[in-house]
C-alpha cells in the first residue's frame, strides 16, 4: 500500500507522550519525517526532561522511520518558530503540523489564579498560534500546508472547573477557521480534531464520586492511538478538499461537529425595548436556548 505520508515533514507538538506520541509514530510509519517536540513538562506545565522526545525519536528510527527531537516550549513566540526552523533545517521543508501540545490547571471559575488562566491559555491558545504563524510563512511561499489543531468539548460543549483550558480550546476554533479562510488561497488548509482519549492530562479528573469514577472508567477504555488515523489523514493530500472543520474522535467513531450559526430570530418593526424585550423577545427565543450541558451530558452513552 501506498504510504499517506510519503517523504512529508510533519511537526507535532507535545509528542513525548498519550496522543502526540501516538500521532507521531503513525506519521512516522506513514511515511513522513517528523519533528518530535516535547520539552517534557509535568501534566501542569511544571519543570522538564528530554527523555519523552527522545524516546519517541528512538522507537519512530527503530520501527525504521525518520525523526528529531526538539525540546521547545510553544508558549514562547521565538523558541515556538524554533520548532519550525528544527523542520527546516533537518529536512528542507515543513508540510503540516499538528499543535497538540497542552497543559492543564483546573479549578473552580471563582478560586482560579490569574497565572493558571494565563499559563494554559499560553500553551494551547498561544502555543497554536506562534507555532502556525511561524509554518504559515513556509506554507505561503511554497503554496501548500496542513494544520491539525487540537481543540476539546471542554471549549465546544462545557465542562466543570475549565475556564482556562475551555477559553484556550474554543479560541483555537476561532483560530483554525480564520487560517482556512486567510491561506487557502495558497492551498493551505486548516482543521480541529476533538479527541476523546486517556491520557496522563486526562488522568487529573477528579474521581471522589462515583458517578466520577465510572466516568474515568469509560475515559479509560479510549486509549489515544484512536486519534492517530484521524490527524494523519488531514495531513495527507487525501484530504486536500478538507478544511475549517472541527472533527470528534471518539474509540471507532468519528463526528463532525457544528459550528455557531443563528437558530431562531425576532422581529419586531418598530424596533425593541428592553421592556419589549424582556416581555416578547426573550419569550420567543427561550425555547431555542441552549442548555447548560457538559461533554458527559452529550456523549453519554459508552464508547464504541
Amino acid at each position: 500500500m501506498t504510504k499517506s505520508l510519503q517523504d512529508k515533514v510533519i511537526i507535532v507538538t507535545g509528542a513525548g507522550r498519550g496522543i502526540g506520541r501516538e500521532i507521531a509514530l503513525l506519521c512516522a510509519a506513514e511515511g513522513a519525517k517528523v519533528v518530535v517536540n516535547d520539552p517534557g513538562a509535568a501534566a501542569d506545565g511544571a519543570g522538564s526532561s528530554a527523555a519523552p522526545a527522545e524516546e519517541v525519536v528512538e522507537e519512530i528510527k527503530k520501527r525504521g522511520g525518520t525523526a528529531v527531537a526538539n525540546f521547545e516550549t510553544v508558549a514562547e513566540a521565538i523558541p515556538a518558530s524554533k520548532i519550525v526552523k528544527a523542520a527546516t533545517d533537518h529536512f528542507g521543508r515543513l508540510d503540516g503540523v499538528v499543535n497538540n501540545a497542552g497543559i492543564l490547571r483546573d479549578m473552580i471559575f471563582h478560586k482560579m489564579s490569574v497565572e493558571a488562566f494565563e499559563s494554559v491559555i499560553k500553551v494551547h491558545l498561544m502555543g497554536s498560534f506562534y507555532v502556525s504563524h511561524a509554518a504559515a510563512r513556509l506554507y505561503r511561499e511554497q503554496e501548500s500546508g496542513s494544520f491539525v489543531h487540537f481543540t476539546s468539548t471542554s471549549g465546544l460543549i462545557g465542562n466543570y472547573g475549565q475556564a482556562n483550558y475551555a477559553a484556550a480550546k474554543l479560541g483555537i476554533v476561532g483560530l483554525s477557521k480564520s487560517i482556512a479562510l486567510d491561506m487557502g488561497r495558497f492551498n493551505v488548509r486548516s482543521n480541529c480534531v476533538s479527541p476523546f482519549a486517556w491520557t496522563r492530562m486526562i488522568g487529573t479528573i477528579p474521581t471522589e464520586t462515583d458517578a466520577e469514577k465510572a466516568r474515568v472508567e469509560k475515559i479509560k477504555q479510549m486509549g489515544p492511538e484512536k486519534i492517530a488515523p484521524m490527524c494523519a489523514y488531514l495531513l495527507s493530500d487525501a484530504a486536500k478538499d478538507v478544511t475549517g472543520q472541527i472533527f470528534g474522535v471518539r474509540m471507532n467513531e468519528i463526528f463532525l461537529f457544528g459550528q455557531h450559526r443563528p437558530v431562531r430570530s425576532v422581529h419586531r418593526g418598530e424596533g425593541w425595548t428592553p421592556q419589549t424585550i424582556a416581555e416578547h423577545g426573550m419569550p420567543a427565543l427561550k425555547g431555542s436556548f441552549s442548555k447548560l450541558d457538559r461533554s458527559a451530558d452529550v456523549f453519554s452513552w459508552d464508547p464504541i
